[in-house]
């Protein structure tokens, strides 16, 4: 029986590969950003009950500075004055919005661009799932997960990673380590004051510290215990207490 003629392999021009590579890109491009698009859907719903184990800042800073300072508390182990001096201090209608605050938003562009308008559900999302650093395509994608993680997410839990991922001096996250960091206490302990003091170093931890508060810082501490304070009493912190 005579042997079956080898098939030819047809010739590829130069033009052909112009033609299919730029097709295979976006095919398997685009079934690359779906594949994390579901991997960042399904840590959302896991993160809803499962700590987050780390972050990519976190990563980030643990191998810039050889290592970090960071312990899990959980929400009823923090002293109830730091999530009210976090929301009096980063978002005060927290309890009120979606995940937007549209009033500061609008006083943001009225101000031009002067202030922040982010808020704390805003600075979890980034926190915990994307990167730091100002660009628009990390600014989208804060802006697609944040109304998901506000649907997902208690209020409670919402607020409870945050304080256990923001950062309060350089390599210290997490109210569990920046308590005993600052003033030498465990997080249940932190009293109204102490807790202000934390808040006020938010956002900037690198450039403020409660260690060695400036006049600004300390009037800005004193600001956010009055704060907290109203909020406590007018019932915007009741998505979050008892």
């Amino acid at each position: 029986m005579a042997k079956a003629a080898k098939k030819k392999k047809p010739n590829r021009s130069f033009f052909w590969w112009i033609g299919v590579v730029p097709h295979l890109i976006f095919k398997w491009g685009g079934r690359a950003l779906l594949g994390v698009i579901a991997a960042v859907f399904l840590l959302i719903g896991l993160y809803a009950f499962v700590n987050p184990p780390t972050t990519i800042y976190i990563l980030q800073e643990s191998a810039r500075l050889d290592g970090i300072r960071r312990e899990w508390r959980d929400f009823e182990d923090i002293s109830p004055h730091m999530p009210r001096a976090i929301v009096a201090a980063e978002d005060a209608n927290f309890c009120n919005h979606w995940g937007f605050d549209m009033q500061a938003i609008r006083d943001a562009l009225e101000d031009g661009g002067g202030r922040g308008a982010s808020t704390v559900s805003q600075q979890t999302v980034k926190n915990t799932f994307l990167w730091h650093g100002r660009n628009y395509v990390r600014k989208a994608m804060e802006a697609a997960l944040t109304p998901v993680v506000e649907a997902i997410w208690t209020k409670r839990r919402i607020l409870e990673v945050y304080m256990n991922i923001a950062e309060f001096d350089e390599g210290v996250f997490g109210v569990a380590a920046a308590a005993p960091w600052y003033f030498g206490v465990d997080a249940k302990d932190l009293s109204a004051r102490q807790a202000a003091a934390l808040a006020a170093v938010l956002p900037n931890p690198k450039g403020r510290s409660a260690k060695r508060p400036t006049a600004f810082l300390k009037k800005r501490a004193r600001q956010i215990n009055s704060g907290a304070e109203t909020i406590r009493l007018d019932g915007r912190s009741a998505c979050f207490e008892g």
